[in-house]
């Protein structure tokens, strides 16, 4: 029989609702309140060949008496959020559903009869082997010099009705095996299983990461993103000396690139549990808090940290370029203001998405992907474009910075080679970020996408966060200043005594002497410039 049940307004089935039924079509359609259906609501019955739920809210599928079901109709289902184990789909053929990721369970999926199939073909083809190896003069007629399988013979190759015949498939097969077997319909044109919506070039059939290597580096990156800035910041704000322009500004950038160290964190995370079964995680995943939450982390994270580099660049030229005028000096009274605005920019950029432009639920790694209408466009290329004048401000100001400590008169030679080499460092790093990330978004942006979403992800783990990874080494933990903080942070603890003892030492000694040789000057000197230099690049 057919139930068409549509529109009734029920709002469950219960256990052994279609006991002693024969059912051929089950029509659920349109019951809006329909939330609930019993593990055992069609036991009892057989059947049925389609199931139609479209437009219910059901969140789940019952876990027995699926098997017959050839024809699965869910579209406008949105709370059909997971499915039920596949191998329950034994005889599925086609599946009509909401999202494009449950299609991705049923492109591996063989229905039951292609599984017998597939189990018929390599019996046979075993057959075919065993007789090509027979000895010749098995396989040939010597009386008349002719192959004993002759065209009339042939004929009969695939002859199921001709039990007598030595080539017929009951001497390869059981009767089992043959029971209700059509070679010419079933084996030559076997039924494929169908699914809509198709998956797109965003959601791809795979994990969120993608690729098993992926899955190992984004473990050690997000360990070293977390625990570098966060023994920065530790150290930084522990300390017991002054709180400085620099100090302040390695706060600053220490603290977004730890969040991009949580991002990372949560996404190697929700990869690891949703492994293997993405298909069923993705909905709640991506149209949930987490990914926004992720997102939000990412954006945010990714403009403070440009936005500070910028500032310690600028910064850093401005100390060199007016290194003998204290009364141009940067204090923090000046920089507090600055880094507040940068930090109101960069909260209003992450939250963009939230409100509607752009989106985090675009992609599984939960970036802004989302260019469907102009405005969502005009943001992305405004963050990709503010970048991009960031790292030119960037490489401006170090380039600056170079030709002054190049002075022979100012640096020994020496000094110069390091200075240089260290600002080569610094301005590789922000481009290995930028520079390719930028480069495919930009062209993405403009609907021309060089990339696909499957290798971006190898963007995002490998050059995404090399600033985040690589900025608490050489702006702080390289540094002599850093160091001498965290071995008196650690002789509090305990530990390291004598090297903390050495520090106080050397640094109550250079403070005597430049008390000393400031007493003694009446103007700046040539060695003052190039200390103050040297010391502005190592803060």
């Amino acid at each position: 029989i057919s139930s068409k049940l549509y529109k009734n307004g029920f709002e469950d089935i219960h256990s052994h609702a279609f006991n002693g039924t024969k059912l051929n079509q089950l029509i659920l359609k349109d019951n809006k309140n329909l939330r609930w259906m019993h593990n055992d609501a069609l036991r009892g019955a057989t059947g049925p060949d389609v199931l139609d739920i479209s437009s219910t809210a059901l969140e789940s599928l019952p876990s027995y008496g699926l098997e017959a079901i050839q024809v699965l109709n869910a579209t406008s289902s949105y709370s059909l959020k997971r499915l039920p184990p596949l191998d329950k789909f034994s005889s599925l053929l086609e599946a009509v559903l909401t999202y494009p990721s449950h299609c991705c369970a049923f492109r591996n999926l063989r229905t039951e009869k292609q599984n017998l199939l597939l189990s018929i073909f390599d019996n046979f083809s075993k057959e075919c082997e065993s007789t090509m190896r027979k000895p010749t003069n098995e396989m040939l007629d010597y009386s008349n010099n002719t192959l004993l399988w002759s065209a009339e013979r042939n004929t009969h190759l695939f002859a199921t009705y001709d039990d007598s015949s030595p080539y017929s498939y009951s001497t390869i097969f059981d009767d089992s095996e043959m029971a209700g077997f059509d070679f010419e319909y079933d084996f030559c044109q076997p039924k494929v299983l169908t699914c809509t919506p198709e998956p797109d070039a965003f959601n791809p059939c795979e994990d969120i990461l993608g690729y098993s290597f992926l899955r190992v580096l984004i473990w050690f990156i997000n360990i070293l993103a977390i625990a570098g800035n966060f023994t920065v910041l530790l150290v930084l704000l522990t300390s017991h000396y002054k709180l400085t322009v620099p100090r302040f500004l390695m706060c600053n950038l220490s603290f977004a690139d730890f969040c991009m160290g949580l991002y990372l964190l949560l996404i190697a995370s929700v990869d690891a549990q949703t492994s293997g079964q993405y298909y069923n995680h993705a909905i709640d995943w991506q149209t949930g808090s987490g990914c926004s939450t992720a997102g939000f982390f990412t954006v945010f994270a990714s403009e403070l940290s440009v936005y500070t580099l910028t500032v310690i660049t600028v910064e850093r030229w401005h100390t060199i370029t007016y290194a003998m005028q204290l009364d141009r000096k940067l204090r923090l009274r000046h920089a507090v203001p600055i880094m507040l605005g940068g930090w109101l920019f960069s909260v209003g950029i992450a939250m963009l998405p939230l409100f509607g432009v752009s989106s985090y639920m675009k992609v599984s790694i939960c970036l802004p992907m989302d260019i469907e209408t102009g405005l969502s466009q005009a943001y992305i290329l405004l963050i990709l474009v503010l970048n991009v004048v960031a790292f030119v401000v960037i490489c401006v100001c170090y380039i600056k910075i170079y030709i002054a400590v190049q002075n022979p008169e100012l640096v020994a030679a020496n000094k110069d080679t390091k200075v240089a080499k260290r600002m080569a460092i610094l301005i590789f790093t922000d481009f290995t970020c930028m520079a390719p990330i930028s480069f495919f978004a930009i062209s993405a942006a403009f609907k021309v996408p060089l990339i696909t979403v499957t290798n971006s992800k190898i963007l995002l783990v490998l050059f995404y966060p090399v600033n985040s990874c690589a900025n608490p080494f050489l702006y702080a933990i390289f540094t002599k200043a850093f160091q001498r903080d965290f071995f008196l942070l650690m002789s509090k603890l305990g530990c390291c005594k004598s090297r903390a003892e050495l520090y106080r030492m050397n640094y109550f000694s250079a403070y005597n002497s430049n008390c000393k040789n400031g007493n003694a000057a009446t103007a700046p000197s040539k060695a003052s410039q190039a200390f103050l230099l040297l010391s502005a690049l190592e803060k």
